[in-house]
């Protein structure tokens, strides 16, 4: 308890230096919360570039898919560009070997055109009953 005097006396009393003890206490609070402050932004910067990295990585495989697409499509106006230009090649003038090798040709392109896979089989007539 503070003595008489204390309590009337007309002088204001300063407050006590804070200690050593507590003063490492107040600064380590401080820093505790500083750091939380900190991992919490670090936390979510993270998050935010895992975030980036998986847009990045969807736009990468949607470009490669449409790569493949266009490859493909290129691939096959080539094949129908050559099939084409056989289909079309004038055996007149030619020897009778290169007249044989382009008829082979032809065979093997009539042979891709009918036999597609990926259309409805053109040998249906085959099976049909009617004939």
């Amino acid at each position: 308890m503070d003595s008489p005097m204390c309590q009337d006396s007309p002088i204001e009393k300063e407050p006590r230096p804070i200690g050593r003890m507590a003063a490492k206490a107040k600064r380590g609070s401080n820093s505790t919360k500083n750091t939380s402050k900190y991992l919490e932004e670090l936390s979510k910067m993270q998050a935010m570039r895992i975030e980036m990295d998986m847009k990045q990585q969807e736009h990468d495989r949607a470009m490669e898919v449409e790569y493949a697409k266009e490859r493909e499509y290129v691939r096959q106006e080539k094949i129908e560009k050559r099939d084409r230009e056989t289909m079309a090649m004038d055996t007149t003038h030619m020897s009778p070997e290169t007249k044989q090798f382009w008829k082979l040709e032809r065979r093997d392109v009539m042979r891709r055109r009918l036999f597609r896979d990926d259309r409805p089989s053109n040998t249906d007539w085959l099976n049909d009953q009617n004939h």
